[in-house]
């Protein structure tokens, strides 16, 4: 990164699996994705080593974690510690912030990250 201040309306959004639109941006040790996320885009079920947190600032977004399903909804937090077996569905349009510690490499490297990409073909 290279300022203090991320300017997210110059940041170009890439659509990563169907349905989620995102803006990434990187600090030293964390990365952050700003997503617009279509009602009914699905999140197929995956895991990695991340600690993720996710804000969802509009909309109803539901996440199951470990198995126990939870619907997160404008104002709302969840944690999904590292390791954890996730999956989402959109529920309404959402607009949703997620920071991950440490940093995911694989987001830097553009596309869908490999974990993602193998999830959507288990998934279909």
């Amino acid at each position: 990164m290279t300022s203090d201040v991320i300017e997210w309306d110059k940041i170009e959004q890439k659509t990563v699996i169907p349905g989620f639109h995102g803006r990434f941006a990187h600090s030293n040790t964390m990365t952050f994705v700003l997503w617009d996320i279509d009602k009914g885009a699905i999140l197929p079920e995956h895991s990695h080593m991340h600690e993720q947190v996710v804000h969802v600032y509009e909309g109803e977004l539901e996440v199951t974690v470990e198995g126990r399903t939870m619907v997160l909804r404008g104002g709302s937090v969840g944690v999904i510690p590292p390791h954890a077996v996730h999956s989402g569905r959109a529920l309404s349009d959402c607009r949703v912030m997620d920071a991950f510690h440490p940093l995911r490499e694989d987001y830097m490297q553009g596309g869908a990250p490999s974990l993602l990409a193998d999830a959507m073909k288990k998934s279909q």
